[in-house]
């Protein structure tokens, strides 16, 4: 019986330092996880009233809004947390709070719930769609989906709308 709680120790020691080492590489792989995924560009968000919100520590943090959007704004920050532009789906604001270059008179709506929407281009750090959908009080040309190409790198790295506009 000696000879079996040897082996029966050993096995448990064994089993022990294998969870111990299992553990250990679990949180790693959790943390490396997070630290290589762990995008901030949905961090900073304008809407409403001039209203906003810096999600960047963690907790939410109450910013000056500047613009008025009854139901349909979108925001975009870049990948640590620092504003880039918004928009209601008429204008285009950069990240001075300034009308963008050539950000206005998208075909969008300001009283579309969900009406705005910006997606990076994939594989591109600087161009970003911003899709928008038409006024359906307005006339019948104007209902539909659009979209404008922002090109970060335009008006000395503020941001412009391209030729590629509604």
């Amino acid at each position: 019986t000696k000879k079996l709680d040897w082996w029966f120790y050993l096995f448990l020691l064994n089993f022990v330092l294998t969870m111990k080492q299992f553990i250990f590489i679990l949180v790693l792989c959790i943390s490396l996880f997070q630290t290589a995924f762990s995008q901030k560009e949905a961090n900073i968000w304008y809407f409403g009233k001039q209203a906003g919100l810096d999600f960047n520590t963690g907790q939410p943090v109450i910013l000056n809004g500047f613009s008025t959007t009854y139901m349909n704004s979108a925001s975009i920050s870049d990948s640590s947390g620092s504003f880039l532009f918004t928009s209601n789906g008429k204008k285009i604001w950069n990240r001075n709070k300034q009308l963008m270059q050539n950000g206005d008179n998208l075909k969008g709506s300001i009283s579309c719930s969900q009406g705005v929407l910006i997606i990076k281009k994939p594989g591109n750090n600087y161009l970003y769609y911003l899709f928008t959908v038409g006024e359906a009080e307005g006339p019948p040309a104007d209902y539909g989906l659009y979209y404008s190409v922002i090109d970060l790198n335009l008006d000395s790295g503020l941001g412009g709308v391209t030729s590629e506009k509604n």
